[in-house]
């Protein structure tokens, strides 16, 4: 039985420290990336911010200046996946999470992109885990944070090549859950709605030639007409979702998707 004395003093709490641990946040020039990388730097961890945008990078390094981890730009293009599996060589953390995204008809979606979204957010985390996991092994300890998206669970009218990406992702994730669970290693999925970032913002003028509205519709009759809660999320609230799995709190989840829908889900 719990003493009246240590009930009154409160649950333990444990601070995030990543101090002396290698992360790598793929798409981290902008949006949920560099939320995520400033969140994990600010917990002490090296973070290889890994992204094809330099001088994206750049002013992501320079706003990480003064934590108490650090941030490392990487320049790649995640469609050249051997080198994408050679950067995750050493990783202790890996959130992938970059992505893209093209709204249009299935009869009409380009094959040639539909190619490229699939490899960029479904087979690179896969060659990026595979390069990560011999060391996360070895060490007996591992996070892997994929961030997929309330279309990793439903899907959307013309977006087949991204919501095919994220159900594939919930999949891998799961798998590596199940392989990594015997050496320490943890795999979940967050999934967001909509979230305030460039590709979002870059929807509102698709989805309104798509859905033949005006764009300042688009975000209330589109976008959040599932969501109980009528707004974009803030990049940093991703980020928190990813830091929680990645702290000694969450060590018994694995395996499984954190949802961040505002109610979507729940009809």
């Amino acid at each position: 039985m719990t003493s009246p004395q240590a009930a009154a003093a409160g649950p333990a709490t444990h601070p995030l420290d990543l101090g002396g641990r290698t992360a790598l946040v793929t798409g981290a020039a902008g949006g949920i990336g560099r939320a995520c990388a400033l969140r994990l730097a600010a917990a002490g961890a090296k973070v290889r911010a890994v992204d094809r945008d330099a001088p994206g990078l750049e002013s992501l390094a320079g706003s990480a200046a003064g934590l108490p981890g650090s941030v490392e730009p990487y320049v790649l293009d995640l469609t050249d996946l051997d080198n994408a599996e050679r950067a995750a060589a050493g990783t202790d953390v890996l959130v992938n999470n970059a992505g893209l995204q093209r709204v249009a008809p299935l009869e009409e979606f380009p094959p040639d992109v539909f190619h490229t979204v699939l490899t960029v957010m479904l087979e690179a985390p896969f060659r990026l885990i595979r390069g990560a996991l011999p060391h996360m092994y070895g060490q007996g300890w591992g996070r892997i944070v994929n961030v997929s998206s309330v279309h990793g669970l439903r899907a959307s009218a013309y977006k087949s090549a991204y919501v095919a990406a994220k159900h594939g992702l919930e999949g891998l994730s799961k798998t590596a859950a199940l392989e990594g669970a015997p050496h320490g290693v943890t795999s979940n999925c967050v999934n967001p709605a909509y979230v305030r970032t460039p590709l979002v913002q870059r929807q509102l003028a698709d989805q309104a030639r798509t859905h033949g509205v005006p764009e300042e519709r688009v975000l209330a009759d589109v976008l959040l007409r599932d969501s109980a809660v009528k707004r974009l999320i803030e990049p940093e609230e991703v980020a928190e979702a990813v830091a929680y799995l990645c702290g000694p709190q969450a060590s018994f989840v694995t395996g499984t998707s954190l949802v961040l829908d505002g109610g979507w889900t729940a009809h």
